[in-house]
Order: structure tokens, then C-alpha cells, then sequence
């Protein structure tokens, strides 16, 4: 009785242009790594450029992460008030600005516009997730396995052209990062019938208010925050570095660029699949373990410095990436029991979690100039991958949050 009262309410939740909806969370998906992802190649250019050092340029990187866990805990507010789909609408416009911002003149333009796309990516980040929530709630691990998808395909294909657009085709740094405004724009666009849809949404939301739950007393949501925070850590410091360790193994710029490119390639059939096995398990511990193993195996292999399998240790790292994001996002939804709360447990998660993870392309840039080398911080990394594993079982636990027993199922 409670499964068909759900799917009615479920095809009540839907709106009847699905496919547009559809289109819509694709769209903005494909916004949240490219602008971030397309800098990592860029990294060395923008530094000799501009003539900045290492640790300058990992605020490119961090700055982003920063933002995210400054405004993320006002999301879920900013939502309720406004409405989610007016408030992803207002995330778009800040990426579209931010991004021109960043392409404009020097090292300040350069900062303050990654800091305004910053906060266009967190309100999305934080948004998402509950969204799918609500509109899918019978399709979570499929509609998060599509989102993931989206989100890592773009970023892929950023890593691997942002490259050869800057030198090869001329464009420049400044061009290679600001063309993905023109993605931004057209999502923008098919976003537009969606902000018709707050009166809606705020008399739905109005009754779940009622039974709110204080996350920051509960052990599984900062289980789940520093989970979250670990694999962003692992994955923004990758993204970040990898191509310059690469280079000092004497990986030429293309290939770097590209190998970072298909690493984010191999973790696309894992973004789909595993958050639909998440949602079909009890506990998620398995997949947390295969997650930890991948990272282990990929960082192990570039400590050995064997260059000839250098493509294989980046796949593997991307593979256990792919497998640790999905299920932080799955997380929001299956450790909550409603929309409002995963929403509120995504703002948490990515404040404390983006705030954790702001640490890492800033330290391993120090700890690169500071040791003129890359094995300690590649040591780190692994150390990290550890603590990953160890937060990742705590919170792949049976239980919604707010209870104390193991989930009914």
C-alpha cells in the first residue's frame, strides 16, 4: 500500500514535460566540472604567464572549493525562499559571469572570477541532489547515475581539449577557459520553464519543514561530510597535478592532458553503475572497499615511478574517484527521508567537505615546491585514500539519519 501511494505521489512530483526536466539537470550537469576540470592542463601556462608559483596557482583550484564550503550551508535557505529551480536559474548566470570574469585581464580578474563561478558550481552542487530526490524518487540511482554521467563526461572532454585549444588552435588560456560560457548559456536557456514551478515547490516543502533534523549533531551526516570531503580532496588534487607529475616524468603537455582526459573517461561507466547498486544495497561497504582498493593500486603505481603503465594508474585512480563521488551523492538521499533533509545534508557535506578539500591543491603546490618532488605529496595521497576508506564504511551504514536502529527495508 505505502509502494503505490509513493509512485502516486511520485507521478504527481513529475512534471509532464519529463524529458525537458531531463534535459535541464543533464545540461547543468555538464557546467559543474568543465570549468574547474579544463584548468588543470592549463595550470602551467597560466603560472609562466603570469608569473606566479606553484602555490598561487592551486588557489585556481582551491579558490572554487572555497566557495563551494562557504555557501553551501545557505543553499538549502536560498531554496526554500526562492525556490530551487529559480535558484539553479541564478547559478548558471553566476557561472556565465564568473567565467568571463576569469578570462579577462590578469592574475586579479583571474581569482575573483573563479571565486563568482565558485558560487554559481556550490549552489548546484548542493541542489541537485535533492532535486533528484524529489522529482525521482523511485529513479534515484538511475537519475544520480545520469547526473554523475554528465558531470564527469564534460569535465573528461575539458581536461583533454582545453590543451590543444589554448596552443594548438591558438585560442589561448584565456579563450580555452572561457569558451565554456557558450555551454553555460544553452542550459541557461532550457532552464527557463523550470522557475515556473516555486509556487509549487514552496507548498510542498512547507510541511516537510515541520520535521526538520539538527544534521550537525548526527555522527552519520559528518561521517558522510568528511567522506565527501576526502574523495573531493583526492579528486580536485588530481585534477590539478597529476598533469605536471606526469610532465616530470617526461609525459609530454598533449599527453598529460589527454591521460587526465580518458582517467576521467574510465569513471564514466562507474558513475552510472554503481549509484544504481548503491540503491539496491543494504549497506554500501563493498563498494567503499573497491573504492579504496582503486586508489591504492593507481597511487601505489605512480610512487613506483614505472612510466610504462602510466595510463594505467591513472585509469585506476579515476575508476576509484568515479566509484567514491557516486556514492557520496547517493548518500545525501539514501541516508535521508526526505527531499529538505538531503538537501540540508548536501549543504552540510559540501561545506565541510569542500572546506577539506579546498586544502589539497594549495598543500600539494607547497608541498611540491617545498620538497622539489612529488613523492610526499603522492605519500599524502595515499594516506588519504586510508582515512577515505575508514569515514567511507561509517557512513555506508543501514541507518537514516536521525535514527539510532538499522534501517526498515
Amino acid at each position: 500500500m505505502k509502494s503505490s501511494q509513493l509512485r502516486s505521489d511520485t507521478q504527481s512530483n513529475i512534471p509532464s514535460k519529463g524529458w525537458l526536466l531531463v534535459l535541464g539537470i543533464i545540461l547543468i550537469a555538464t557546467n559543474m566540472r568543465a570549468p574547474l576540470t579544463s584548468v588543470g592542463p592549463l595550470i602551467g601556462t597560466i603560472r609562466d604567464d603570469l608569473g606566479i608559483s606553484n602555490t598561487i596557482a592551486g588557489l585556481i583550484t582551491t579558490l572554487p572549493l572555497l566557495a563551494f564550503a562557504l555557501l553551501s550551508p545557505l543553499v538549502p535557505k536560498l531554496a526554500r525562499r526562492y525556490g530551487t529551480p529559480m535558484v539553479l536559474f541564478g547559478s548558471l548566470f553566476l557561472l556565465i559571469l564568473g567565467m568571463a570574469v576569469r578570462s579577462s585581464q590578469g592574475i586579479i580578474s583571474l581569482l575573483i572570477g573563479t571565486i563568482i563561478l565558485g558560487l554559481g558550481i556550490a549552489m548546484c552542487n548542493v541542489l541537485m541532489p535533492s532535486l533528484i530526490k524529489d522529482k525521482y524518487p523511485l529513479k534515484i540511482g538511475i537519475m544520480i547515475g545520469v547526473y554523475s554521467v554528465s558531470m564527469n563526461f564534460s569535465g573528461a572532454i575539458a581536461s583533454g581539449i582545453s590543451e590543444p585549444m589554448a596552443n594548438q588552435v591558438g585560442l589561448g588560456w584565456r579563450g580555452a577557459l572561457g569558451i565554456w560560457m557558450v555551454l553555460a548559456l544553452v542550459a541557461l536557456i532550457v532552464w527557463i520553464p523550470q522557475i515556473r514551478q516555486k509556487q509549487q515547490e514552496q507548498a510542498s516543502t512547507s510541511a516537510t519543514n515541520q520535521n526538520r533534523t539538527n544534521l550537525w549533531k548526527s555522527p552519520i551526516a559528518w561521517y558522510i561530510s568528511i567522506f565527501m570531503g576526502l574523495q573531493s580532496m583526492l579528486f580536485y588534487v588530481v585534477i590539478s597535478w597529476l598533469p605536471d607529475i606526469l610532465k616530470s616524468q617526461g609525459v609530454s603537455s598533449d599527453t598529460a592532458g589527454w591521460t587526465v582526459s580518458i582517467m576521467q573517461m574510465a569513471l564514466l561507466p562507474v558513475t552510472f553503475i554503481v549509484p544504481i547498486l548503491a540503491g539496491r544495497m543494504k549497506n554500501q561497504n563493498i563498494l567503499v572497499i573497491l573504492a579504496a582498493v582503486f586508489y591504492f593500486i593507481g597511487i601505489g603505481g605512480l610512487l613506483s615511478g614505472n612510466d610504462t603503465l602510466t595510463l594505467l594508474w591513472a585509469i585506476l585512480i579515476g575508476i576509484g574517484s568515479g566509484c567514491a563521488f557516486s556514492l557520496a551523492m547517493m548518500l545525501f538521499g539514501l541516508r535521508t527521508s526526505n527531499a529538505h533533509d538531503a538537501a540540508e545534508l548536501s549543504g552540510m557535506a559540501q561545506s565541510m567537505g569542500y572546506l577539506l578539500a579546498a586544502i589539497g591543491p594549495t598543500l600539494f603546490g607547497f608541498l611540491h615546491d617545498a620538497t622539489n618532488g612529488w613523492k610526499i605529496p603522492l605519500i599524502v595521497m595515499f594516506v588519504m585514500a586510508v582515512l577515505l576508506l575508514t569515514f567511507g564504511v561509517a557512513s555506508g551504514r543501514d541507518r537514516l539519519i536521525g535514527q539510532s536502529s538499522v534501517k526498515d527495508t
